[in-house]
């Protein structure tokens, strides 16, 4: 029989990889913790990691014109909102589509076997059920912004979808996670503007390599049992010159995001200041630590390296918000 101590859960109740002791187990009915499980709850890295290219994307877009009495420059509060409750909800949903059509590759992996669905604490109908509750969350979410994100929206359907499938077939499917994880970059600036343009673009290429670097560190926990059940990966195709590839990846990724924050100035004075670029070396930085750090076979170390990436999106957005403050403070003189 389970049961829970100060808000932990034994083993019986637990995901190999999730922490024992968490919100969920203090807080939810413990009918709840398999769904909860399922949407990864316990584990907030995940929406934290899709929210990131959304409110980059929100704080970048409003410096595409100068600052004024009236544009400030400033994200959209309640964009960062919706934001917030469609990352919650999609990446919940992506992550019950994921253990549906991965379920018996879950079966023969340590450490996924203790899942939901393959520990068979829900049914497929259960999870499937769950899956549609999520995907109509954030359905109403995506209907608050305007016709063009909203079709934006829908169309990121597409990637996720595929997402799952491809590493039966490529020794790329953390491009396919970098596709449908980074599609808030181009959210973001729609829902603001209601069209795209090049930096959003930009900001976007620049998301997926930074998702396929990380995500390449987390597959390094799984290369053993992968290699076992067939699962391909970026994490395999690299193997010990995954620092050199993560050297490419993260330094293609700061020259995208430096395009895309030069490429936003579209007038006089518009555009990120000098905050936003300082942030951007201070996250190389934070980049360049995790390559340097890096141990391909510390399975802990490496999921410590993957966590460490909200770090910094945090850089990264405060650089942007910090951007927009200084040049509130300090307007560029007109020529």
């Amino acid at each position: 029989m389970s049961n829970l101590k100060g808000g932990y859960a034994d083993r019986t109740d637990r995901v190999a990889d999730a922490p024992a002791y968490n919100w969920v187990y203090r807080w939810l009915p413990r009918g709840v913790w398999p769904y909860a499980q399922l949407a990864r709850w316990d584990r907030p890295i995940g929406w934290q990691l899709l929210l990131w290219p959304c409110w980059w994307s929100a704080a970048l877009a409003p410096q595409a014109v100068v600052p004024s009495a009236v544009h400030t420059g400033l994200p959209s509060l309640w964009h960062l909102f919706l934001f917030l409750v469609g990352a919650i909800a999609m990446r919940g949903a992506g992550c019950t589509y994921n253990d549906l059509v991965d379920q018996k590759i879950d079966e023969a992996v340590a450490r996924t076997r203790s899942r939901p669905l393959p520990s068979g604490r829900v049914s497929r109908l259960q999870a499937k059920l769950f899956l549609v509750i999520q995907a109509l969350v954030g359905f109403l979410v995506l209907l608050q912004f305007n016709a063009f994100a909203i079709l934006l929206g829908i169309a990121s359907l597409a990637t996720v979808a595929i997402y799952p499938f491809l590493k039966r077939f490529t020794d790329w499917p953390q491009l396919g996670l970098g596709l449908a994880f980074s599609w808030g970059a181009l959210m973001g600036w729609a829902a603001h503007w209601g069209g795209l343009a090049l930096p959003a673009f930009l900001l976007y290429a620049a998301a997926i390599l930074w998702t396929i670097g990380y995500d390449t560190i987390y597959a390094h926990q799984d290369k053993e049992d992968d290699a076992l059940v067939g699962v391909r990966s970026t994490a395999r195709l690299f193997g010990r010159h995954t620092r050199k590839a993560l050297t490419v990846l993260y330094l293609g990724a700061v020259g995208l995001f430096l395009a895309a924050f030069l490429t936003t100035g579209s007038a006089a004075g518009a555009g990120p200041s000098w905050p936003a670029y300082a942030a951007l070396a201070i996250g190389a930085v934070q980049m360049l630590w995790q390559i340097l750090s890096l141990d391909i076979d510390d399975g802990d170390q490496c999921l410590d390296l993957f966590k460490s990436n909200s770090m910094f999106g945090w850089i990264l957005f405060f650089g942007l918000v910090f951007s927009t403050l200084w040049s509130l403070s300090f307007p560029p003189l007109a020529i």
